[in-house]
């Protein structure tokens, strides 16, 4: 029998010394390389901010930012997501403030049940970080893979918006 000595096969199909940057932090996961970087956050990290929609990656209730771009979490593999930057919602606040888009929906009250929330303004926050004064349309585009069961779109648009005019005035003082 051959050790494995973290290497080999078993290493592998363990997924032993997996390492992800959540929210800013290295993390070292013990898990299969196949299992998704939904499961990691939500089972192995706790961080259950990120929700668990249709397992198809179609709902956007589980998008995070991966390099700072919007991802389906349910449907990215730990292994994919090895040596990545993972920014999921509870990641968004800083020294105890709310982004901008967090903010903004609590103002505009852009949810009913909330469940779709953490993914909306994730996928809120990588549209406003490439574009700083989004259209409607494009405010719909961009969040047109994220559903909402409860229908706030109209709260939801006017949230980005109130968003994207406060990211654009800078840091409140």
């Amino acid at each position: 029998m051959a050790p494995t000595g973290g290497r080999g096969p078993a290493a592998r199909r363990n997924g032993i010394g997996t390492r992800i940057i959540v929210n800013g932090a290295e993390r070292q996961v013990e898990a299969p390389p196949e299992e998704s970087l939904l499961s990691v956050l939500r089972n192995r990290l706790q961080l259950t901010g990120t929700k668990y929609g249709c397992g198809e990656g179609q709902c956007g209730a589980c998008t995070v930012l991966l390099d700072g771009r919007a991802a389906r979490s349910c449907r990215v593999a730990l292994s994919a997501a090895a040596g990545k930057r993972i920014t999921t919602v509870e990641g968004l606040e800083q020294n105890g403030r709310l982004h901008p888009v967090q903010a903004a929906f609590l103002d505009a009250e852009a949810f009913q049940c909330g469940y779709c929330t953490p993914g909306m303004i994730v996928a809120a926050v990588a549209l406003l970080q490439r574009q700083a004064n989004p259209s409607d349309e494009e405010i719909a585009t961009q969040l047109a893979g994220n559903v909402c069961r409860c229908g706030t779109y109209p709260r939801i648009l006017a949230a980005v918006k109130q968003a994207a005019a406060a990211l654009r005035q800078g840091p409140a003082r």
